[in-house]
């Protein structure tokens, strides 16, 4: 009897992060949809949305890493939450990218201004920082045992490589997924969101003990920004300066290696 009830208190923290990331997704739903119809202004609006969704993005994520940490039932559960709350994410965030480097390549490829793009980049900073605030004072709260005040408090250094790997890494994940964005244009949205989910967790089983596989400038402050604070130049690089080469890359390769899908983007995006 005592066997079979043993596990019983790791399933109930994992079913209270787990709920605390469905509330945080209904909240911001609720948010989103209040926003959609009390604003008329379509910049402040843009920059609640995206506000909004980077909080959403790194929250959960930060729960999700509390999880991975944990001795899971089996190998596949992390990904499994990973696979699960990147199609949450995908249904529930239409219309924002969460992400720096997705505004970067709109901007380069002629899909937003320069002031959008800069107030949809401020937006995210925000939002990062906004959720990294948040999940340390709920983590005060001690609502499961593996929620300590001091763990948000400390360097959690994820590179597992030299500098120059990390770089390649992550500059190679920022690539790969956002070419994927590119040539998943034409595809059905509910499908598309299933390909992208995949590649997420793809990405994040090849990478993520070596480096995290966050290919996420905002997302790597929100998670690390002790280690910012700490060994900025490293951080820098490998999480914000590496992810934007892969954008970099991904451009030169569509505009002068094969112009044809970057004609077929730009089609996209005018229709």
């Amino acid at each position: 009897m005592t066997a079979l009830w043993g596990p019983w208190p790791e399933m109930q923290d994992t079913c209270t992060s787990l709920g605390l990331m469905l509330l945080i997704v209904l909240f911001v739903g609720l948010a989103r949809v209040v926003t959609r119809q009390q604003l008329n202004r379509p910049t402040v609006h843009a920059f609640i949305l995206e506000f909004l969704a980077t909080f959403q993005l790194c929250f959960c994520t930060h729960e999700l890493q509390l999880l991975s940490e944990q001795e899971p039932l089996h190998p596949t559960w992390p990904l499994t939450l990973i696979y699960f709350f990147s199609l949450v994410h995908g249904l529930t965030l239409v219309g924002t990218s969460s992400n720096p480097c997705g505004v970067m390549m709109q901007m380069m490829l002629g899909g937003m201004s320069a002031e959008t793009g800069a107030l949809r980049l401020l937006a995210q900073v925000i939002g990062a920082l906004c959720s990294r605030h948040c999940i340390s004072a709920l983590w005060n709260l001690g609502l499961t045992k593996y929620h300590v005040s001091e763990r948000s408090f400390a360097c959690r250094n994820p590179i597992q490589v030299d500098l120059p790997k990390a770089v390649v890494i992550e500059a190679v994940c920022s690539f790969i997924f956002h070419s994927a964005l590119v040539h998943f244009q034409e595809v059905r949205t509910k499908l598309r969101i299933h390909l992208l989910s995949a590649l997420i967790t793809f990405l994040v089983y090849a990478g993520g003990s070596l480096t995290g596989a966050v290919f996420n400038p905002a997302l790597a402050l929100s998670l690390h920004f002790k280690c910012f604070d700490e060994d900025f130049l490293q951080f820098f690089i490998v999480y914000w300066l590496a992810p934007s080469l892969g954008i970099l890359l991904m451009i030169l390769m569509f505009s002068f290696f094969l112009p044809w899908l970057h004609n077929n983007y730009t089609i996209n995006k005018k229709e």
